[in-house]
């Protein structure tokens, strides 16, 4: 299957200072990718390049076949059948929602046909159609979105672009909105690229993870691989919390301070091991004098549907955090059992 979008080797300087260093991306026709990375490191220029509004030093990007930039050669930003919403909008605050749509197709605002692309798109979106005669100053921030969306969507681009679209709104509509625009986009079969900083958003919509950093990719897959087995310590905990346990592996197995952990391929000698703190089950144990009694709880921090139990191991080892459901959590100072559900990784 042919890729909508393959950027191969794509680099970018600024003032000899290198944003983007070598960077290899293809997505599949109606796939949704989201590159996720700290502020600084590089996703919003990688989103310019592709966008046409920078050209890259180094590399090729191609759209549907088609390649739109080299950095001998460039197809301008209007011609590369790319939508782009960014992180505020950009509505034109002295145009009302159905202009906004409109603006960019052919016709008239007024003629009948663009009337009812824009309604089409306004219900695509899940607005109503009377939304058309407001002001953007009238809508939630989320229902800005929505326009935006809707007015990317208005000249039907083969790739969507999305500029951490989400992160001004607040932090039940942000989930709300970015779960109502990735059923849409899906609906719609088109081919989206997001940038986000919330690993969070990345994980819970896309079909596919890149991480970044420092200008390059650590690693690319699906959601439940990077974050399974990721291939470095950096996006391991980039991704989410990690317990980090010193080891000595053998026959695939590491020996630690909470017990023995299954390890992947692992060769054996002295290594670290990480798991994810819901791999880890407290259980409390009567007699603190059993032998599975491996450490006391000393801390607690209730999040809702979770809490964070914090455990000082028996073992010569530092304290580590666990996460469990809140209902019936182990006390502060009870002799907890430690069990590690699934395989750990092993860093070198």
């Amino acid at each position: 299957m042919t890729a909508i979008l393959e950027t191969r080797g794509l680099a970018k300087a600024f003032h000899g200072n290198t944003v983007l260093d070598h960077i290899d991306l293809d997505l599949a026709p109606g796939t949704l990718t989201a590159i996720v990375g700290a502020s600084g490191c590089g996703k919003t220029t990688l989103l310019r390049l592709i966008a046409g509004f920078e050209t890259p030093d180094a590399g090729t990007i191609t759209i549907a076949g088609r390649q739109v930039a080299s950095p001998t050669n460039a197809v301008p930003p209007h011609r590369r059948s790319v939508g782009y919403v960014a992180q505020d909008g950009a509505l034109f605050p002295h145009l009302t929602v159905g202009q906004n749509i409109a603006y960019g197709l052919p016709g008239s605002a007024r003629s009948a046909g663009v009337r009812a692309r824009v309604a089409e798109l306004l219900e695509t979106v899940a607005l109503d159609r009377d939304y058309a005669s407001r002001r953007p100053h009238q809508l939630s921030g989320g229902q800005q979105q929505r326009v935006a969306l809707a007015r990317a969507l208005a000249r039907e681009p083969d790739l969507m672009l999305l500029d951490e679209p989400f992160s001004a709104l607040d932090t039940g509509l942000r989930a709300a909105t970015r779960k109502a625009v990735a059923g849409l986009l899906a609906r719609a079969g088109v081919t989206t690229l997001l940038v986000t900083h919330d690993q969070e958003e990345a994980l819970s919509i896309a079909d596919q993870v890149a991480v970044m950093r420092a200008g390059r990719f650590t690693q690319v897959g699906s959601p439940q691989q990077v974050y399974r087995h990721p291939t470095d310590r950096f996006t391991a905990e980039f991704l989410g919390d990690c317990i980090t346990l010193p080891c000595t592996v053998r026959a695939g197995v590491a020996d630690t301070a909470l017990g023995p952990v299954p390890v992947r391929a692992a060769e054996d000698g002295p290594a670290t091991v990480l798991v994810r703190p819901e791999q880890v089950v407290a259980t409390v144990v009567a007699d603190s004098g059993r032998l599975d009694a491996v450490g006391t709880v000393i801390g607690i921090e209730f999040l809702g549907h979770d809490v964070l139990v914090t455990i000082d191991p028996t073992a010569d080892a530092d304290p580590i955090v666990v996460r469990q459901h809140s209902l019936d959590p182990p006390p502060v100072d009870a002799k907890v059992r430690i069990d590690v559900v699934g395989d750990g990784i092993l860093l070198r």
